[in-house]
């Protein structure tokens, strides 16, 4: 499986394969779900190695770190999904 920051790379620098609706699935811990964006709600995709920054409807910056990102969608079809975490014991 590609790391995350290399399929950011790859949206953000192959033109032909952005050409696509894209959304990316991070996993929330307050409300304990995957929230699903559109990327044009992410800002500089792509760019932080370590984070995606998130623009909100309310037009506020939410900094998501790389390693809750769990999904990404192109074209609403799935095409990279992170494994799920060990049980906790």
């Amino acid at each position: 499986m590609i790391p995350i920051d290399q399929l950011l790379s790859r949206i953000r620098w192959d033109e032909k394969f952005a050409q696509a609706e894209f959304e990316i699935g991070y996993y929330d811990r307050l409300q304990n779900d995957i929230i699903r964006v559109g990327l044009a709600s992410v800002l500089d995709v792509g760019k932080d190695r370590f984070a995606l920054h998130i623009q909100d409807s309310a037009g506020i910056i939410h900094s998501v770190p790389l390693h809750r990102v769990r999904q990404v969608y192109r074209n609403r079809e799935l095409i990279w999904q992170r494994p799920e975490p060990p049980p906790i014991r």
